[in-house]
């Protein structure tokens, strides 16, 4: 009999942590498409200006700064984890030594900035390959757990579909008019 209230009390408990993980990937999925409806088009501007792929403007921001919710981010206006000075907030006792910006568009554009100084950028501004861009920023510095950042930005490219975010100016390859390999005479 105990063993019987045991396995449902389990099933329970089971059933419970899988609701509430639904309910909490919903919710962060929701955030997420939130944050690529606001920064998408300012991503897509730097992209061109900087030729740096909009996935790894945007997969980057993501990340470091859980969809623009971090601390760093609402407080400090710091999309992308840059270490810098800042103000110090006496009224929360907050303290950080990440750098502050007076709004996102400075925090992107310090970021691309920050990236088109690096050794890896004349290689790679000219490619859209996010794999290459991710493996070289893990590899220059970015952060302090390169494996794991690694991962976790080519998830967040791969969960919220960044790859298939294309830049404005970009066309697609032009199809001939005419398909070459059927031919009109019998």
């Amino acid at each position: 009999m105990r063993c019987q209230t045991n396995f449902k009390f389990i099933v329970k408990r089971i059933l419970v942590s899988l609701i509430a993980i639904a309910i909490s990937t919903q919710y962060t999925n929701a955030q997420a498409q939130s944050f690529l409806r606001k920064f998408r088009p300012l991503a897509e501007e730097l992209s061109v200006e900087y030729q740096i792929p909009v996935a790894i403007i945007l997969g980057v921001s993501i990340i470091e700064s859980g969809c623009g919710k971090s601390r760093n981010c609402k407080l400090l206006n710091n999309y992308f984890g840059i270490v810098g000075k800042n103000k110090v907030y006496k009224k929360e006792h907050y303290k950080s030594k990440f750098k502050q910006y007076p709004n996102a568009e400075a925090s992107f554009r310090d970021f691309c900035k920050k990236m088109s100084k690096k050794k890896f950028y004349q290689e790679l501004k000219d490619t859209n390959d996010y794999h290459l861009w991710v493996v070289a920023m893990s590899k220059s510095g970015y952060s302090e757990y390169p494996a794991i950042w690694r991962k976790n930005i080519l998830s967040a490219i791969k969960q919220y579909k960044l790859a298939a975010v294309t830049i404005k100016d970009e066309q697609p390859e032009q199809l001939p008019l005419t398909d070459s390999t059927i031919s009109t005479n019998p």
